[in-house]
C-alpha cells in the first residue's frame, strides 16, 4: 500500500477576507467545524487508504471565501501544489501537470438565482456552477440534511451525494441490507435544468421532468447508524474522543474516497456521472434501494430504478465508477 500524504493548505489569496490578517488561522471554538474537518479526512481515507489528501480551509462560510477554497482544491489537484502567481492569483499548473483526483464538499445552502451562471475565475469572487469544472477533476457536494434541495449539491457539475440508512438482523445484528434516511436532502431543482447523463435514461426524466434531480448516489447517513470519528479538539467538554456522525457530511467524502479508490479518474463530473448513470441498472456495480420514504411531508418513496431518496442507489463494487 502506498503512503498517504496529508496536507492542511489555508485558502488565502489576495482576494480572501484573511488576507491582511498573516498567520491568522480562523477556530470554531464549539467543534463543529473541526469535528467536520475530523469526518472528511477520516472517511475520504478509510474509503481510500493510499490517496493523497488535502485539506483545504476557507477564512470563513462566505460566498467569496468559499469560491476562493475551491479554486485553490482544483489547483491542487491539478498541479500538486498550490500554484500562487504574481498579486497572490492562483497561477497555472507547470507545464506537464497531469494531476486528476476528486474533490469533497460537505456544505451547501438554499438554490438561488444565478447559481446556474458563468464567469468563476481566479480574479473574482462569484460562486457558481463554474466554479465546479476542471479537467481530471470530479466533484462531490452533500445533498442536505432536511427534505427539498441544497446548491450545490443541485449543480449538474457535481455528484450529489445523498443519504442512507443501516439495517441490521435483530437477533444476531448482522448487516441485512440498506434503505433511504428520512432527513436525506433530495427532489428537483427550482432552477437547474436536466443534465445529459440524466435526460440519456427513461426512467430517470419520468421521476425528474425538465428539472435536475437529485441525489445522484448515496452513502449511510443517518445519525443512528453513522460512522466513527475521532477528534482531538474539545468539544462539550471531552477531548480525545470517539464520536458517532452522521449526515450527508458523511456521504460526500465516503463516496469521493470510494471513486478515488477505483481508479477510473474521469475526465469531469459529467464524465463519472455519465458512467455512474449508465451502470445504474448493473446489480454487480450499483445496490438499488427500494425501501425509503423521504422529501417534503414524506411524500416521495424509494422506487426500482432513480428516486429522489436514494438516486441510483449505493456502491456495491468498484465498478462501474
Amino acid at each position: 500500500m502506498a503512503l498517504t500524504q496529508f496536507k492542511v493548505v489555508q485558502a488565502v489569496t489576495y482576494l480572501s477576507s484573511c488576507y491582511y490578517y498573516p498567520g491568522y488561522v480562523q477556530v470554531d471554538y464549539s467543534g463543529g467545524w473541526e469535528i467536520e474537518e475530523a469526518l472528511d479526512v477520516e472517511w475520504s481515507h478509510a474509503m481510500a487508504p493510499s490517496a493523497n489528501i488535502y485539506l483545504v480551509e476557507a477564512c470563513s462560510n462566505s460566498d467569496v471565501d468559499l469560491q476562493q477554497a475551491v479554486l485553490v482544491a482544483k489547483n491542487l489537484v491539478q498541479c500538486g501544489l498550490t500554484e500562487i502567481g504574481a498579486g497572490d492569483v492562483l497561477g497555472t499548473c507547470p507545464a506537464g501537470s497531469t494531476g486528476k483526483g476528486e474533490i469533497s464538499m460537505s456544505w451547501g445552502g438554499g438554490e438561488f438565482y444565478g447559481e446556474n451562471g458563468t464567469g468563476c475565475a481566479v480574479t473574482n469572487t462569484f460562486l457558481n456552477d463554474s466554479c465546479f469544472t476542471g479537467a481530471g477533476i470530479v466533484y462531490f457536494a452533500s445533498s442536505g440534511d432536511s427534505p427539498g434541495t441544497i446548491w450545490p449539491g443541485t449543480s449538474p457539475n457535481v455528484v450529489s451525494a445523498g443519504g442512507l440508512t443501516n439495517r441490521r438482523n435483530p437477533v444476531n445484528f448482522n448487516w441485512v441490507g440498506e434503505a433511504g434516511w428520512v432527513f436525506g436532502g433530495g427532489g428537483p431543482s427550482m432552477i437547474e435544468t436536466i443534465p445529459s447523463y440524466q435526460s440519456s435514461h427513461a426512467s430517470v426524466v419520468a421521476v425528474v421532468g425538465k428539472w435536475r434531480g437529485t441525489p445522484d448516489l448515496s452513502f449511510d447517513a443517518d445519525p443512528y447508524t453513522g460512522v466513527y470519528v475521532y477528534d482531538t479538539f474539545p468539544i462539550y467538554g471531552y477531548v480525545y474522543q470517539w464520536w458517532i456522525v452522521g449526515g450527508t457530511s458523511v456521504s460526500s467524502p465516503s463516496l469521493a474516497g470510494i471513486v478515488n479508490r477505483a481508479g477510473a479518474f474521469a475526465a469531469s463530473s459529467n464524465a463519472e456521472l455519465t458512467t455512474i448513470y449508465n451502470n445504474m441498472s448493473n446489480v454487480s456495480d450499483i445496490w438499488d434501494i427500494t425501501s425509503a420514504f423521504c422529501g417534503p411531508y414524506m411524500g416521495f418513496s424509494a422506487m426500482a430504478g432513480y428516486d429522489f431518496c436514494s438516486g441510483v442507489g449505493a456502491p456495491w463494487t468498484y465498478a462501474g465508477k
